[in-house]
């Protein structure tokens, strides 16, 4: 009997988002954090989500600056 791994692969937040208001509720929730670099990921997942990748690279730049 042969075993096979299960295959798996990252979960992307940004595929689940699927309405204004699950990215009103998701962003939301990472301003509750109070994590400033959680909260610039939600900016960016919610830019994927909307097919902004342009905004998404911004976002990370302005991570990247703060820290």
């Amino acid at each position: 009997m042969k075993i096979t791994k299960p295959t798996m692969r990252l979960w992307d937040p940004a595929e689940h988002l699927q309405s204004d208001e699950d990215m009103a509720a998701y962003l939301e929730a990472a301003l509750e954090e109070g994590d400033a670099s959680f909260f610039t990921a939600a900016l960016g997942d919610i830019a994927q989500a909307k097919g902004m990748s342009h905004a998404r690279a911004r976002t990370q730049e302005v991570a990247l600056y703060e820290s």
